[in-house]
């Protein structure tokens, strides 16, 4: 059993883990992909420290800290938490996990292509991660199905390290910046397809091939891997009936991150914070971590972190 699993992996899920990790609590971080919606962003600007950083270098450094202190990682979607006598159960499509404490930081996550295979294969060659997962596919065949820069930015990690990329869109020409676009039209291992649209994931254990209609009519394409890029939606309904939501669906929480729920807590754009920023997601991050470190420490009969400064000076 965790002592605590954060679900999600941007900003404030990553920081959670970091904070937890360092406390001394068992770990393990549930999310889609690394980064949330901060890899979208070529340059932050605005976080404190750094001239200039991009989200998806941002979050890296922060996974690799968190994982100096043990954190675990496993990139699988959390579909449900059952509350139980003391522990709370966590439910994946790849497995369930007992825990502690929660913390609920996934924000925005990532779009699911909602065709038939995708939701079974999830972990066997359906990703929703290059960063994460594309060094599992060297010398292999992939696609990635999506739009705008994060496709196009998937596309050339990929054909770096892939034997082969078909980069799949539903446009009628590619949407992006334009110097990515025209590497990715140059790249000689990545084969673009337009006006195209992926019918079904196939495969029984692992990805064999996608089914694929476009303007020359329906075909199969073998592919040992499918990356999804369709950006960010938020999902938060299987909570209802677990932790208290305001109207527009995000997480009610206190100022020490706690939601209706003792034992789980919440940060980040999934919350009803009014201010959806970088540094803010991060900061309550934190304050979810130690608040979740102070539920388990009085579980277990230990001492609490002191939240109080002067404190520091005695």
């Amino acid at each position: 059993m965790y002592d605590v699993i954060v679900v999600g992996g941007g900003a404030a899920g990553l920081t959670a883990a970091l904070y937890t990790s360092r406390q001394g609590m068992s770990t393990l971080v549930l999310t889609k992909d690394i980064g949330g919606q901060a890899i979208l962003t070529p340059s932050i600007e605005n976080y404190p420290g750094f001239e200039s950083i991009s989200g998806l270098e941002f979050a890296e450094r922060v996974k690799e800290q968190a994982e100096r202190f043990n954190a675990e990682f496993r990139y699988e979607e959390v579909n449900g938490i059952e509350a139980m006598d003391g522990y709370y159960v966590v439910k994946s499509a790849l497995g369930e996990y007992e825990c502690i404490s929660v913390i609920l930081a996934f924000g925005k996550t990532p779009r699911d292509l909602n065709v038939p295979g995708e939701a079974r294969l999830v972990g066997k060659g359906v990703s929703y991660c290059a960063v994460c997962d594309a060094p599992l596919f060297k010398g292999k065949r992939v696609a990635v199905v999506g739009v705008g820069d994060p496709a196009l930015d998937a596309t050339l990690m990929l054909c770096r390290i892939a034997e082969k990329v078909y980069l799949i869109s539903r446009g009628s020409a590619l949407v992006g910046h334009e110097d990515l676009m025209g590497m990715c039209s140059s790249v000689k291992n990545v084969e673009v397809l337009l006006r195209a649209n992926v019918l079904e994931i196939l495969g029984d254990s692992r990805v064999k091939g996608i089914r694929v209609r476009d303007a020359a009519g329906m075909k199969e394409i073998e592919v040992d891997g499918v990356f999804v890029e369709l950006g960010y939606v938020a999902r938060t309904e299987w909570l209802k009936g677990l932790v208290e939501l305001n109207g527009k669906g995000e997480i009610i929480v206190n100022k020490n991150q706690e939601t209706s729920r003792a034992g789980i807590f919440a940060a980040g754009d999934v919350t009803d914070t009014e201010f959806k920023q970088l540094v803010i997601s991060a900061g309550e991050g934190a304050k979810a971590g130690l608040a979740a470190y102070n539920y388990v420490q009085r579980l277990k009969g230990r001492p609490a972190v002191r939240s109080d400064w002067k404190t520091l000076l005695k």
